[in-house]
């Protein structure tokens, strides 16, 4: 029996498809619920004994969400291939956690990141920091990041079967409440092996039915429509021109300043969220380190390119919106990156409609369930235990963390249904965190971080963001005419164009605010370093005991403990960190060669995806024996 939604026909198959992926996810959740509800660590950590490829496969299938593809097909209608580039940057800091941070994370033995501000830091600043940090990453910033996926599930699902948004909302999200609920982290890692799989079977299975569509004809024929016209031509180019409006604020940007100084959740400097989550899950820190890498590799080289080709080919068969609205006239919150979503619906065959189906569906619960389980991690263990009830027994724990699970998804539902576009949001995160990043990299390995840094910075960071993205401070005045009329007298963006105009920058006034965000909280924080108060001597030398980061910037911790008498105590051998940051420049030139050669192998440039695949392979392979000689053998926190 055949089900017609909106514009779409649902085969018995394809609902089969679907109906089977829940079922089998809220029986995971049941199977796991008996260990999970055994402790807190059991709950959010899985125990700490879980191995590299289900963590490395989780970490992936967490960022690979719903809001993904369709964020993808956003940039790339608007600015071409090359506007990738805003999220590939984060291949370099990404990096240089899988070398240098994620073994440092597994030996620190804390439950979350934020637990992290009291085990560097002394006083009540830490503990102000771990509290404050535990609610505005854990619950604020937390559930503006879901409600930017489940706005994705929202237009896929307005599209494709034509439901509203509070209807997709409480289909999928009552699914993954539940086995979020029940099973807890192993849960969570378990289904995310099966999402994975799914996710990028339907991914690739939606990139050649968008191929095949008539108006497309193919690889070939796309690639030969877009050469036809030089405007879209420009658009498949891996790498943006030098005299293009984006060079530099999608290329230059990204790669000298964004990778490094912002935060972004799945891409932090010096690592932190459900990243480090996994980091602090794994069984020694040889499996979180290979997690680590697994995840930069699957996540940057190999998953872009299906959704890419969507992209692309939607602006052959929906060249516009008008043509996307005529469609699908009921579909709700039409965009640019509604045009993902509106392929599959145009091209999809029986079947492979519920697969693709399913794999968008799984994309989301995997991500919104790691998100949950994350969130509420920081409620309890930061928020609850820490300062609402210490004395509190496991099996307690356990039950705030469900409770917490459920409040979180319902807080996302209402800003779902307020947000409009994804890249909008990407941008207002991205400059919430402007300036911050430098700090996350540098309190590891320079005593002078302090928690007075964190605060001011992360205060900065928030206030600047505030400002600029102000719309416009307005002041009554009389015109010509004698007329009372509102005129502007301040506005983000009118300010930023004037800074770009002073100094003489071709870019976005968001790409200005970025500079100058970074620029204004970097000062700020390392004058604080300097000037501010220090963290007390006997945290500083307890830190370097247990995590041994090595570097000289813990060389007067270490003379001031030996003038004192004290011996520090080490817990675990330093690495070596030029080796971690060399194996950092191998990771990504092979990651990169990896991503350029599967893309222009596409595009039938054969030579250069030749050159570009040997050029991975080689460094790949000069990177495994670098990192298996100087990282020795298996530790253990």
């Amino acid at each position: 029996m055949n089900t017609i939604l909106s514009n779409i026909t649902m085969t018995g198959l394809d609902w089969s498809f679907v109906g089977g992926f829940f079922i089998i996810a809220i029986g995971i959740g049941i199977y796991t619920s008996r260990s999970a509800g055994k402790s807190e660590e059991d709950f959010f950590l899985g125990g700490r004994s879980m191995p590299w490829w289900l963590l490395g496969f989780s970490m992936v299938a967490t960022t690979f969400s719903t809001d993904t593809p369709n964020f993808v097909t956003d940039i790339v209608r608007k600015d071409g291939v090359a506007s990738n580039w805003m999220w590939w940057s984060f291949l370099l800091t990404g990096m240089l956690t899988v070398f240098v941070y994620a073994q440092l994370w597994r030996r620190s033995g804390v439950t979350t990141d934020v637990e992290f501000y009291e085990l560097r830091y002394s006083g009540k600043p830490a503990a102000f920091l771990r509290g404050f940090r535990g609610i505005y990453l854990g619950v604020v910033f937390n559930i503006l990041i879901m409600a930017m996926v489940s706005l994705a599930a929202i237009k896929i699902g307005g599209i494709m079967l034509g439901l509203s948004p509070w209807e997709v909302l409480g289909y999928s999200s009552i699914v993954t409440v539940i086995f979020s609920a029940l099973g807890g982290f192993k849960g969570v890692l378990l289904t995310d092996f099966l999402l994975f799989i799914i996710a990028m079977v339907g991914s690739t299975g939606a990139a050649y039915f968008a191929l095949q569509h008539p108006e497309v004809g193919g690889m070939a024929g796309l690639v030969e429509q877009f050469q036809a016209t030089p405007e879209l031509a420009q658009k498949l180019e891996i790498f943006p021109r030098t005299d293009s409006t984006i060079f530099v604020s999608v290329f230059i940007i990204p790669l000298a300043v964004q990778s490094w100084a912002a935060y972004f959740p799945g891409a932090e400097p010096g690592g932190g969220g459900y990243l480090v989550q996994r980091m602090l899950a794994a069984k020694d820190e040889k499996n979180a380190v290979s997690a680590t890498l697994f995840f930069n590799f699957a996540h940057y080289a190999l998953r872009p390119w299906p959704w890419i080709i969507v992209a692309l080919a939607s602006m052959i068969v929906f060249p516009d919106l008008a043509s996307i609205k005529e469609t699908f006239p009921n579909a709700e919150k039409i965009a640019e990156d509604s045009a993902y979503s509106a392929m599959l619906a145009k091209t999809l065959p029986a079947g492979w409609m519920g697969l693709v189906l399913t794999s968008l569906v799984a994309a989301y619960m995997s991500t919104i369930s790691t998100h949950l389980n994350w969130g509420s991690s920081y409620v309890v263990n930061d928020i609850y235990l820490r300062f609402l009830k210490p004395e509190a027994k496991q099996s307690e724990l356990v039950w705030v963390g469900r409770i917490s699970t459920v409040l979180l998804m319902l807080f996302t539902a209402f800003v779902a249904l307020g947000l409009e576009s994804a890249s909008t949001a990407f941008k207002y995160i991205i400059m919430m965190g402007a300036g911050t990043g430098a700090l996350l990299i540098l309190r590891w390995f320079w005593w002078r971080v302090t928690a007075y840094c964190e605060i001011v910075a992360m205060v900065v960071s928030f206030v600047l963001a505030v400002v600029f993205n102000w719309k416009g401070l307005f002041a009554p005045i009389e015109n010509e005419a004698g007329e009372v009329v509102t005129k502007a007298v301040f506005s983000g963006e009118a300010f930023a164009t004037q800074i770009s105009d002073i100094i003489g920058l071709s870019c976005s006034w968001g790409d200005v605010m970025i500079l100058l965000s970074v620029a204004i909280t970097s000062t700020i924080w390392v004058a604080v370093a300097f000037f501010g108060p220090q963290t007390d001597k006997k945290k500083l030398r307890e830190f370097v005991s247990l995590v041994n980061p090595g570097g000289a910037g813990w060389n007067k911790v270490k003379a001031d403990a030996k003038a004192d008498g004290v011996e520090i105590e080490y817990k675990s051998e330093a690495d070596s960190l030029p080796a971690g940051i060399f194996c950092m420049v191998l990771g990504s030139v092979g990651v990169y060669s990896l991503l350029f050669a599967i893309g222009y192998g596409l595009y039938g440039q054969t030579t250069k995806a030749l050159i570009l695949g040997a050029v991975s392979v080689v460094t790949t392979i000069v990177l495994f024996t670098v990192w298996l000689k100087t990282s020795g053998k298996s530790k253990t926190a």
